[in-house]
């Protein structure tokens, strides 16, 4: 049977996605988890929109500024398209797009996206975290989550008939979980195996989460080697519980590259790590035999890590990460099928019809 990857411009083989992002967003809104600004710090966030003075700020307290919070407006559609334009130019090929329901995902600004750089995006189906979602929403049973997840990937999207969803996620959950969120985890497990498909989970920024996750999806009946679990790099920090989550057989995403400041603001007790640090994670599971399934990207969901904004944008892996890989030893092999090999075949479904 031949294998396709559902993009929002239609099917396309596996073979053509090049080198590919894994968790990134186009378009989204963030202002849910808005934090107040420490008090001695205040006044540097009272401009509504990012300023050159004040963009340090930003940096260390990227949640503190709504304007920063909206990938949803004008500016941020202007940004978004130039930066994912120079991805193309440095040699990137795919995008897969994350937002999900409860963060504002607008499928016709990914096929003007795509359509404009002339590169591949991928566009998910599933929920974001209780706390996002509609009272009908979360009356929903497992069975209606997983109906409106086939559809939107086996007939097209709810608002948009003429794209299809090409994986589930990234489906998200807090800690501990609710219970909507467990019936959506569920939902992804039992689906994943009818359809083929590929499957992202956020988790929560406790340990414990992402464990518990695949507890539920595994004895829901999905497979291992078709689900992400990302965020690794603010969640499990220490080698030794990264390298027994590693075991379960999941594809293990690094995602925040270009996150450069060591105090995470939505979890202010853990230190966020470096891209240094990042790539010191990577070496660790490749040297354990796990190559095959670790993937990175820049989960970009903020205006100040736009290029327009004084950000890194979405070619900073290639331009800056993948050099620094080859220095401290990665063969080129081993960075190709990270960030080739890797994506496509948890991209790939297969195509029952052939």
């Amino acid at each position: 049977m031949a294998s396709k990857v559902q993009t929002v411009l239609g099917d396309v083989s596996p073979s053509q996605l090049g080198r590919t992002l894994t968790h990134e967003h186009l378009y989204m809104n963030f202002e849910h988890f808005y934090r107040e600004p420490p008090t001695a710090l205040a006044n540097k966030f009272s401009s509504p929109e990012l300023q050159l003075k004040t963009i340090g700020y930003v940096r260390q307290y990227p949640y503190s500024l709504k304007y920063n919070l909206k990938l949803d407006d004008s500016q941020a559609e202007q940004a978004v398209l130039y930066d994912v334009i120079e991805y193309k130019k440095a040699g990137g090929g795919t995008i897969v797009e994350n937002t999900t329901e409860g963060l504002d995902r607008q499928l016709s600004f990914y096929r003007h996206v795509s359509s404009t750089s002339d590169v591949h995006i991928v566009a998910g189906t599933g929920h974001y975290i209780a706390d996002l979602q509609t009272g009908d929403t979360l009356q929903q049973s497992t069975e209606d989550v997983y109906n409106h997840m086939l559809k939107e990937i086996t007939e097209g999207c709810v608002k948009h008939p003429d794209v299809k969803a090409g994986f589930m996620g990234e489906i998200a959950s807090v800690w501990p979980l609710r219970d909507f969120e467990r019936k959506a985890i569920q939902a992804a497990g039992e689906l994943q195996p009818q359809l083929g498909c590929g499957v992202s989970f956020h988790p929560h920024r406790a340990k414990e989460a992402p464990f518990e996750i695949i507890r539920l999806y595994l004895e829901a009946g999905g497979s291992a080697d078709k689900v992400v679990m990302s965020h690794l790099d603010r969640t499990l920090v220490e080698d030794d519980i990264l390298l027994e989550f590693a075991e379960l057989g999941t594809y293990c995403q690094f995602d925040l590259f270009g996150t450069e400041v060591s105090y995470y603001q939505l979890a202010v007790t853990t230190d966020m790590l470096s891209d240094a640090q990042r790539i010191q994670k990577i070496s660790l599971l490749v040297n354990e035999g796990r190559e095959d399934k670790v993937l990175m990207s820049h989960d970009i969901h903020t205006k100040h890590r736009l290029t327009t904004f004084g950000g890194h944008g979405y070619a900073h892996i290639i331009n800056n990460v993948l050099p620094k890989m080859k220095l401290k030893g990665f063969t080129q092999q081993q960075i190709d099928n990270i960030t080739i090999e890797n994506p496509a075949r948890w991209l790939a479904i297969q195509n029952k019809a052939s």
